[in-house]
């Protein structure tokens, strides 16, 4: 889908506002619409989980733009992580053995940390520019479905968030969250969500 560059330029700007303030952006992502911040900032990430009224032991998932980003906040991509995410033919979110470079509150329990290389193009510029990996969480209250699109989510979510992107709000097409899949340093793979 295209964007018009001001509207794209416009938004970009306030969403990195938002960001470089410590808050929390609600976006439009590669597959579900997401609450976002700083994934270095853990302040900013607390008050996701406190937004989604969300237990803090849950890993919440990162947003990077590029395979060399990705290499920033995993310490190893076991070599099944390339290839799982050559062949997947739709959004996924790969959790990786251990997580760094990022807010103590962004990692497993396990030292884990969940990753997504997203495609879409607002997300991947907004990554670029901010120059720091973006926590995307879906935008619901815990226990309740992901949105489909942005006329599913919550007023009260959308109240409490710092920053509303407005790109892709009217969409009506439903959208689904990524396939999740745990990938162990020697190859061992477990399936989370299809």
């Amino acid at each position: 889908m295209l964007i018009d560059k001001k509207i794209l330029d416009r938004e970009l700007t306030n969403a990195l506002a938002a960001l470089h303030s410590g808050g929390t952006i609600l976006y439009p992502t590669d597959t579900v619409w997401g609450i976002g911040c700083d994934c270095t900032n853990e302040r900013a990430v607390d008050k996701i989980f406190k937004i989604k009224k969300r237990d803090s032991s849950k890993s919440l998932v990162l947003l990077v733009d590029n395979d060399a980003r990705l290499l920033r906040y995993v310490k190893t991509v076991p070599e099944i992580a390339w290839e799982l995410m050559q062949y997947s033919e739709k959004p996924l979110t790969i959790v990786y053995p251990e997580g760094k470079n990022v807010a103590k509150n962004m990692i497993g329990p396990d030292k884990s940390i969940a990753i997504r290389i997203t495609s879409d193009i607002f997300c991947k510029n907004l990554i670029r520019s901010f120059d720091n990996g973006l926590v995307s969480t879906s935008a619901n209250i815990s226990g309740n479905a992901s949105p489909e699109n942005f006329s599913d989510i919550d007023e009260e979510i959308i109240s409490a968030v710092d920053y509303v992107v407005d790109l892709r709000q009217e969409e009506k097409t439903p959208a689904s969250p990524s396939s999740i899949i745990k990938v162990g340093l020697k190859g061992e793979i477990q399936i989370i969500r299809k």
